[in-house]
């Protein structure tokens, strides 16, 4: 039993298709790299929040507002409230309507954890509807 090999011609015959092959693989290899290195490129920049440019929306007729003051008290309106006594505040100036929006405001020494802590309570009350408000920064 053989097997003749030789097709009788000393040259071969010129392939005219292209193999993918290799480029797919290159292709996907690249792929996962830069998938990987995307996510590594970002850096952590520091930034003020205080300020905003966003185009100022309507108020409303009227708003209630949750001051968080420098010395970490809080008032809704312009009555002082303590932190145990916030929902049973805010159940009583929005008429039970969890739907109204709050408007918060901090003073600008307010640490940020302090102003996720009322955050927190807001959201633990059931008001979802929480505006931050800022000053206008005119361009």
């Amino acid at each position: 039993m053989s097997v003749r090999l030789d097709h009788g011609k000393e040259e071969l015959d010129e392939v005219h298709e292209i193999n993918v092959t290799p480029f797919i693989d290159v292709i996907l290899v690249l792929l996962i790299i830069f998938m990987i290195a995307a996510p590594l490129a970002t850096v952590d920049i520091s930034v003020e929040l205080p300020s905003s440019t966003a185009e100022q929306q309507p108020r409303p007729e009227k708003p209630i507002y949750l001051t968080v003051k420098p010395d970490l008290s809080l008032s809704v309106g312009e009555e002082p409230v303590t932190r145990d006594r916030l929902s049973a505040s805010l159940d009583q100036v929005t008429n039970g309507d969890k739907q109204t929006r709050i408007f918060l405001r901090a003073d600008k020494v307010v640490p940020y954890g302090e102003l996720m802590e009322v955050m927190n309570l807001l959201r633990a009350a059931g008001f979802l509807k929480v505006a931050l408000v800022g000053l206008e920064k005119n361009s």
